[in-house]
C-alpha cells in the first residue's frame, strides 16, 4: 500500500513545487574597473597647498581604492557635534520614520499575500423565516381541486373507506396549509476552502511582496544616507559661515584699528579730514558685513534642527557657541566601482524592484493555468433553534473545485503584456541607476579636485595679500603712502580671506556629497 501512495505523494509535491514563470536572477552590473576621474587625474597629482598657508590649508587627504568607504564616514571629520547630530537625526528625523513605517506596510502586504494560499476557514450562523410560495405551484395543478372532491359522497376514496371523506379532506387540508405557510429557518456550521496553488500564482505573489519589502528596506536606506549627507552638508555651512562672521568681525577690528590710527595720524597733520571720512565709512562697511552671516548661521541652526525632528532653537546651545570647520580626513577610501552597486541604496532598491516586477509576470502566467481549490461544508439545519444540537439535522459537503479560463476577452493576455513591459522598464530603470551612480562619483571627485585646487590658490593668495595690508598699514603710519592704498589693500585682504573660507566649507561640502554618492552610512543603521 506505501507503494501506492508514495508516487501520489511525489507527483503532489511536484505540483506544489511547481511556479511558472520566469525565475530572477540578479543582473549582471557592467561596470568599468576603474573611476574615470582618478583616470583623468589621478590622486597624485592633486595640488597641494603652498607652504606659507600650512596651517590654514593642510595637505589634501589621500585618495585610496584599495579599501572600501568607511559606513560612518563622518566620524572622519573628527568633530563630536557633527556625530552627536548625526545620532539624533537618525533617532528623530521624521521624514525617515515615515520610510519605517512604509517598511511595515510592505511587510503587511506579503502576509496578506501569503494568506491566500492557506486555508480559509469561516464560522457562520444564520436565521430565515421563508415562504416558498408553494400555493400557488398547487392551486395551478388540481392539488386543492382534488382535496375538495374528498369530501363528496360519490368519492372513490370514500368508496374505500366509508364515513372518512370529511375526515380526510380536512387531514388533507392541515398538511396542505403546513406546506404553504412561512416556515423558520436555523443554521450553524463551518465553511472552509483551500486553494492548492499547484502553479505558483500565490508564491509569486508572496515573491513579488516579499521583494517590495526590499525595495521599501531600500528607499529607508537610501533616505538615511540622504539625511547623514544633508546633516553634515548643513553642519559644515553653518561651521562655515561662523567662520566667515569671525573673517568679518576681524576686519572690523582691522577697520577700528585703522580708524584710531588715522585719527591720531590727521591729529598730528599726518593725515586729511578726508582720510578721517573714509576710515569711519570702512568701519561701517565692515560693520555692515557682519548681519547676512548671522542670518546663515541662524538658518543653519534652524535647518538642522528640522532634520533631527526638533523645533527651531532646540540646537541653539549646541551650534551658537563659535567653533572652526572640522578637518579634512587623512585619507579618503573610494574601493572600486564593482562594489558601487552594492552599496547604493537607489541602485538595491532598482533591483528589488525588478525582482518584483519579474515574480508579477509569473503571476499574470500563472492566470492561464486552472486553479484548483478544495472545499467543504458543515452544520446543523432545523426550523427550531433548540434542534440544532441533534445529529439528525446534520448536513455537510465537501470537494475539490476546478476553474479553467477559456475566454476573457484577452485580458489575460493583456495583462501578461502589460507585465512584460514593467519587467523591461524595472530593468532599464536598474541599468540607469547603476550608471547614476558611477556619474555621481565621477562628478563628486572632479568637484572636489576642482575645488580643492581652486582652495588652495585662495590660500596662497589670501596669505599674499594678508602681507600686503600688514606692510601699506605700516607704511602709512609712518607717512609713506596715502590712505587710498591702505584701503585698497584691506579690501582685497578682506575680498581673499572671505573667498578661502567660502572655498574651505566648498571643499568640506564637496567631500560629503562624495561619501553620498559612495553610498555608504546605512550599512550599521538599526
Amino acid at each position: 500500500m506505501s507503494r501506492r501512495v508514495t508516487p501520489a505523494l511525489l507527483l503532489a509535491a511536484a505540483l506544489s513545487a511547481c511556479a511558472v514563470g520566469p525565475d530572477f536572477h540578479p543582473p549582471n552590473t557592467h561596470v568599468p574597473e576603474a573611476w574615470h576621474d582618478l583616470a583623468r587625474a589621478d590622486a597624485s597629482a592633486l595640488p597641494h597647498a603652498h607652504a606659507a598657508s600650512d596651517a590654514i590649508a593642510p595637505a589634501p587627504p589621500a585618495i585610496v581604492v584599495d579599501s572600501d568607504p568607511d559606513p560612518r564616514w563622518w566620524r572622519h571629520f573628527h568633530d563630536a557635534t557633527l556625530d552627536a547630530l548625526i545620532e539624533q537625526a537618525r533617532a528623530g528625523n521624521l521624514d525617515l520614520q515615515q520610510a519605517v513605517l512604509r517598511i511595515v506596510e510592505a511587510r503587511t502586504q506579503v502576509q496578506s499575500a501569503a494568506a491566500q494560499g492557506l486555508p480559509n476557514l469561516r464560522a457562520n450562523a444564520s436565521y430565515q423565516r421563508e415562504q416558498l410560495g408553494l400555493k400557488g405551484f398547487l392551486q395551478s395543478n388540481g392539488v386543492y381541486d382534488k382535496v375538495d372532491q374528498l369530501g363528496a359522497p360519490n368519492s372513490p376514496v370514500n368508496a374505500v373507506a366509508p364515513g372518512g371523506g370529511p375526515g380526510l379532506q380536512k387531514q388533507a387540508g392541515d398538511v396542505l396549509d403546513q406546506l404553504t405557510s412561512p416556515v423558520n429557518l436555523w443554521q450553524a456550521g463551518f465553511d472552509a476552502s483551500w486553494e492548492l496553488d499547484l502553479f505558483g500564482r500565490v508564491r509569486r505573489s508572496v515573491e513579488a511582496a516579499s521583494a517590495d519589502v526590499d525595495a521599501a528596506r531600500e528607499s529607508r536606506n537610501d533616505a538615511l544616507l540622504s539625511l547623514e549627507a544633508e546633516v553634515a552638508q548643513t553642519y559644515l555651512q553653518l561651521r562655515g559661515a561662523q567662520a566667515s562672521r569671525a573673517v568679518a568681525m576681524h576686519l572690523v577690528d582691522d577697520a577700528r584699528d585703522t580708524l584710531a590710527l588715522t585719527k591720531s595720524q590727521a591729529a598730528v597733520g599726518l593725515a586729511s579730514a578726508l582720510d578721517v571720512k573714509q576710515a569711519s565709512a570702512q568701519l561701517a562697511q565692515a560693520q555692515a558685513g557682519v548681519a547676512p552671516f548671522d542670518s546663515q548661521i541662524a538658518e543653519a541652526a534652524n535647518g538642522l534642527a528640522l532634520l533631527v525632528g526638533a523645533e527651531p532653537g532646540a540646537l541653539d546651545s549646541q551650534l551658537m557657541r563659535d567653533a572652526p570647520l572640522p578637518s579634512l580626513p587623512r585619507r579618503i577610501a573610494l574601493g572600486l566601482p564593482s562594489t558601487l552597486a552594492r552599496r547604493r541604496p537607489d541602485v538595491r532598491q532598482a533591483e528589488a524592484q525588478l525582482h518584483a516586477a519579474t515574480a508579477d509576470v509569473g503571476v499574470a502566467v500563472a492566470q492561464f493555468y486552472p486553479d484548483i481549490t478544495l472545499t467543504g461544508q458543515i452544520g446543523t439545519r432545523a426550523s427550531h433553534a433548540s434542534d440544532l444540537a441533534r445529529w439528525s439535522h446534520l448536513f455537510y459537503s465537501f470537494g475539490p473545485a476546478i476553474s479553467l479560463p477559456i475566454f476573457e476577452g484577452g485580458a489575460l493576455v493583456a495583462n501578461l503584456h502589460l507585465a512584460d513591459a514593467r519587467q523591461a522598464q524595472a530593468a532599464l530603470a536598474y541599468r540607469k541607476a547603476v550608471l547614476v551612480a558611477l556619474r555621481d562619483v565621477d562628478n563628486a571627485l572632479a568637484v572636489y579636485r576642482t575645488d580643492l585646487a581652486h582652495r588652495d590658490a585662495l590660500s596662497t593668495a589670501a596669505d599674499t595679500e594678508r602681507s600686503a595690508y600688514d606692510l601699506a598699514r605700516e607704511r602709512y603710519s609712518k607717512g609713506f603712502v596715502s590712505f587710498i592704498e591702505v584701503l585698497d589693500a584691506e579690501r582685497q585682504w578682506a575680498q581673499t580671506q572671505a573667498q578661502f573660507v567660502q572655498a574651505q566649507t566648498q571643499v568640506e561640502t564637496d567631500l560629503v556629497a562624495l561619501y553620498k554618492a559612495l553610498g555608504g552610512g546605512w550599512e550599521n543603521a538599526a
